[in-house]
């Protein structure tokens, strides 16, 4: 087999296609996402909102309704559930997150205990980017546009407050609304990377394409399409390498976000040190006078 054949191979297989396209479908989408996260420092929103969603898929199986249904509710309740704890007496946002999402990652364990089924919980926790069905893949066209337009929607007002939440409220814009918007948002894109990589994994998903698209470009409109192009290579890649070397599909793909985002980091970090000597030397010489910095726009 010549390399040519090695590589089209992959395509002529109607479970890799589908793989692909809702794995990667599903990295878009998290990925735009994941550069307001990464401003406004929803890190770990977005890990408690990958485990708690587990009783709702506990209880749609129970139910018979599917998957997304259940994990979309449960979503949607921890949102409320956090906004409701954080906002009243003295507990802080990290300590909501804390206790809410993993009151509900448990209580999923505990159902799943006490109604013994077939819920294949490896492939909830780790997802299964090459068992996607015809029915998950019309659940992640339908749920991701829903995300993209909630976030297109108001992306101007979005943008200003992840930049400066107080200067958006000054000129009379409802920033919790806008939280809202976002957590809403975040909610879908949680239900829609399930399929493909599974609850523990999305939380890679959702922050590292912003990351790492954050340390290419300081202009956010760039990282709008860097992200989502580097986090879909990344699925195609990750695809090809577990197709021929048998590798766990959805893991492959986050193993590969984190070693583009270390590469990048590393690159960001020389070229930093470089600038430093440089300036520091320009600053040492006699009669020399320090460059401007240019501040992109």
């Amino acid at each position: 087999m010549n390399f040519y054949e090695a590589f089209i191979e992959m395509w002529t297989q109607q479970f890799m296609l589908r793989g692909i396209i809702v794995t990667g479908v599903a990295a878009a989408v998290c990925a735009v996402l994941s550069c307001w996260l990464v401003l406004i420092g929803w890190s770990l929103l977005g890990d408690a909102l990958s485990h708690a969603i587990l009783p709702g898929i506990v209880v749609s199986y129970l139910l018979g309704t599917p998957f997304a249904i259940g994990a979309l509710v449960a979503a949607l309740l921890v949102v409320g559930l956090i906004g409701a704890v954080r906002g009243r007496g003295r507990v802080k946002e990290d300590t909501a997150i804390g206790v809410v999402f993993t009151t509900m990652f448990a209580s999923g364990l505990v159902l799943i205990s006490l109604f013994p089924s077939h819920i294949d919980l490896h492939h909830i926790l780790f997802g299964d980017m090459l068992g996607i069905t015809r029915a998950d893949m019309w659940q992640v066209l339908i749920l991701s546009p829903l995300a993209l337009v909630l976030l297109l929607y108001k992306k101007r007002d979005l943008v200003l407050y992840a930049f400066d939440k107080t200067h958006a409220h000054a000129i009379g814009i409802s920033t919790s609304w806008l939280a809202t918007l976002l957590l809403v948002a975040l909610s879908l894109t949680v239900v829609v990377a399930m399929q493909a990589v599974g609850a523990i994994l999305i939380v890679a998903l959702v922050i590292t394409p912003g990351a790492t698209a954050r340390l290419l470009t300081n202009r956010f409109n760039a990282m709008l399409w860097i992200a989502p192009l580097l986090s879909v290579s990344c699925v195609v890649l990750g695809a090809y390498i577990s197709y021929w070397f048998d590798t766990a599909s959805g893991a492959t793909v986050v193993l590969l976000e984190g070693v583009l985002f270390l590469i990048v980091w590393l690159v960001d970090l020389l070229r930093q040190q470089r600038l430093q000597r440089y300036h520091g030397a320009q600053s040492a010489a006699p009669g020399s006078d320090p460059e401007p910095q240019q501040v992109a726009s």
